[in-house]
């Protein structure tokens, strides 16, 4: 298992990263909160689970252990695989997840696209004993606030945009939705906060 990778970001892009190694480029699936935090040219190191198919060998990256940890257990559940794994953690932060969870909260779960009531609740059922206690950390299953990657230097509408089309999003869709977030946005946006913002408003509609 390749448990983290370190070195020079070379490239980033919607939805991946590529992270310089000893000479050769890995490219990681991330959550555009943790593309948000990085910056091509410099270094950087990203906690990451390989997940093996007959065909394919995917690498995801997270931010901390704790982001791939849950990453991992989620999948434990019936009909959750990889990429809605991270489209969980794209919505919701760790600690946001367990207390969903932990509050059986399913409208917090089905804010995430591609999981509905039914998933939501089984969901619920199946990881109530797997994710732990909320640790107490910033971030609310409704996304009010978060523990997500610090603000992206690059203007924050592109990735926002890039970010729920990576999502499932039409463009025009994600368009609309941060032109909602707009009035949110100051000097320094929060581009995870944005988004799960972003996303809050394409739930609503």
């Amino acid at each position: 298992m390749i448990a983290f990778l370190s070195g020079r970001v070379a490239a980033r892009g919607i939805g991946t990263a590529v992270i310089e190694v000893g000479g050769v480029g890995m490219t990681a699936q991330c959550t555009p909160a943790t593309l948000a935090a990085l910056r091509v040219g410099e270094p950087a190191t990203l906690a990451t689970s390989l997940v093996v198919r007959e065909d394919s060998l995917t690498l995801y990256g997270f931010a901390d252990d704790d982001e791939r940890d849950v990453f991992e257990r989620v999948q434990t559940a019936g009909g959750v695989g990889p990429r809605l794994a991270l489209a969980m953690l794209a919505v919701h932060t760790p600690d946001a997840l367990r207390q969903a969870v932990a509050a059986e909260d399913t409208a917090a779960l089905t804010r995430v696209p591609g999981i509905g009531k039914k998933g939501a609740q089984r969901i619920v059922l199946e990881l109530r004993d797997k994710l732990g206690a909320p640790t107490g950390a910033p971030g609310t299953a409704d996304g009010t606030a978060d523990t997500a990657a610090p603000a992206a230097a690059a203007p924050w509408r592109p990735q926002v945009v890039s970010g729920l089309v990576n999502l499932g999003w039409s463009a025009r869709d994600a368009e609309a939705a941060a032109d909602a977030v707009a009035p949110q946005a100051d000097e320094r946006p929060d581009v995870a906060v944005l988004l799960r913002s972003a996303l809050r408003s394409l739930s609503r509609a």
